[in-house]
């Protein structure tokens, strides 16, 4: 039982159709260029959380351990001696900036404009990968569309070719209307074996928009789409243009630019101001040299008189000798413990620092000059994204409403085509008109089915992007 269920599952997942919402949806989350627009909103949050840094206090801890051999000063001491040590000193110092030209404060905002510029281009990128995707589904139905008429006609054209047979046997129609119909038979096969391979190809196209590798068993619903125009063919042109201007990303992207070049020039100035920047800085040391010397005394004679007097008695002219320690050698004393030391070696320094810039090669001018020449350039890009915008709307209005005069035209010509069609047919059929004109108006019933249906998907399309550009969520477009 189990495992008829696995097998269910797994024959119902091969069989999947995907729908054009489906198809858009799913891409919208896999496809490579969307998920490399995530990743640039996700650095700009980096940058960011690195502006926030800017503003907190740093601290840094140090530690460093060298031995000397030579003339070296005695950490403990103080003294220079002929040694061989080792010295160890450890550091922590905490800064904090107190003033640097407002660059932090503007940093931060120029980290805040950068998310939304981020966002605008991932919003940006949805759009045009819901067109690719849109547009590669609408190819693949128009292929299959195609294809469905071509074997359709087909089909009739083997029963033609036997009916005919039956006739040219009887003597009634003669050899020529047959081999006609076959070599028509035999254009149609080719036609079909052409529309099968742009079927798949197409197939293939769009699973590669979607990141689907299955191409053997991938396929879409091919039924229910129709024309479903939510009034948007009846706008006007400034409405049209109006919405788009209110919520295309490109001009956002192109105004958020722009913030950011001014946003850069302010931070280039603020080089040009001094900073101020406070510190507080705790260090200690050690060492394994003697914490000093212990002088021996003689237990048996500690006490020594002066050779010579250091004094006379006033009045009475007696010699005074002093009274010296009875020094019989010295010791070193162990170093102090590694705790001890480190306690009694400690100090802490403080103190602010103002910079103020004097000179340094042009560095900051020519700074300041490149972000104005900057602002400038976003400022001529801000309002050629605003005429492009404009343009494409207008591009896309025309083109919509050229689709819907070749769609309604392609119908006229359809419904023609197969009235004439028809009347061949009856007409082939009792003998009143010869194969081959019989073959060319089915060729031209044919081609005006094809072009109907490419006119069809053309004029959805389009109208889709004009959706678009009104303002309607990728994932909200309607089919």
């Amino acid at each position: 039982m189990i495992i008829a269920l696995i097998i269910g599952f797994s024959v119902q997942a091969q069989n999947k159709k995907w729908t054009l919402k489906e198809c858009v949806a799913y891409a919208l989350e896999n496809n490579i260029s969307v998920k490399q627009s995530e990743l640039d909103v996700e650095l700009a949050e980096i940058g960011k959380l690195d502006a926030v840094g800017n503003f907190l206090p740093s601290l840094n801890g140090s530690a460093a351990n060298s031995w000397n051999t030579g003339l070296t000063q005695n950490i403990t001491t103080g003294v220079l001696e002929n040694q061989t040590s080792r010295n160890s000193s450890y550091s922590l110092t905490a800064g904090a900036t107190v003033f640097q030209g407002l660059r932090n404060l503007r940093t931060m905002q120029r980290a805040k404009m950068a998310i939304l510029s981020a966002e605008y281009g991932l919003s940006k990128m949805k759009d045009d990968i819901s067109l690719f995707v849109a547009n590669a589904y609408l190819s693949v139905l128009t292929n299959k569309a195609n294809l469905e008429v071509l074997r359709a006609q087909n089909s009739v054209t083997a029963q033609q070719i036997a009916r005919t047979q039956n006739l040219v046997d009887a003597g009634v129609l003669p050899r020529g209307d047959l081999l006609e119909i076959r070599a028509a038979d035999a254009t149609e096969r080719q036609n079909i074996a052409i529309n099968e391979n742009f079927v798949k190809i197409s197939l293939i196209s769009l699973a590669q928009l979607l990141r689907i590798t299955d191409y053997e068993t991938f396929d879409i619903e091919d039924e229910g789409y129709d024309i479903i125009d939510e009034d948007i063919g009846e706008k006007s042109i400034e409405e049209l243009v109006k919405a788009a201007k209110e919520n295309r990303s490109e001009i956002k992207i192109a105004q958020t630019n722009f913030d950011l070049a001014q946003k850069d020039l302010q931070i280039a100035r603020s080089f040009y101001l001094p900073s101020i920047n406070a510190f507080v800085n705790y260090n200690t040391r050690e060492s394994d040299r003697p914490s000093g010397v212990e002088l021996l005394i003689d237990p048996d004679n500690p006490i020594l008189l002066t050779e010579t007097p250091i004094g006379v008695v006033e009045g009475t002219g007696e010699s005074v000798f002093g009274l010296n320690p009875n020094v019989i050698g010295a010791r070193e004393l162990d170093p102090l413990p590694f705790e001890e030391q480190l306690y009694l070696n400690d100090g802490i320094s403080y103190g602010v620092q103002l910079n103020v810039p004097i000179f340094n090669g042009f560095s900051t001018r020519n700074s300041v000059k490149r972000s104005k020449v900057n602002v400038k350039r976003q400022e001529y890009l801000l309002d050629q994204a605003k005429l492009d915008l404009e343009s494409n709307v207008y591009q896309a209005f025309v083109d919509a409403k050229g689709a819907l005069k070749s769609y309604e035209a392609a119908q006229l010509a359809l419904e023609s085509q197969e009235l004439a069609y028809q009347y061949a047919k009856d007409r082939y059929d009792v003998g009143l008109t010869n194969a081959f004109d019989f073959s060319q108006s089915k060729i031209r019933f044919d081609n005006a089915t094809i072009e109907a249906n490419r006119a069809k998907y053309d004029y959805i399309f389009k109208l889709k992007v004009l959706e678009l550009y009104f303002g309607i969520s990728p994932t909200d477009l309607k089919f």
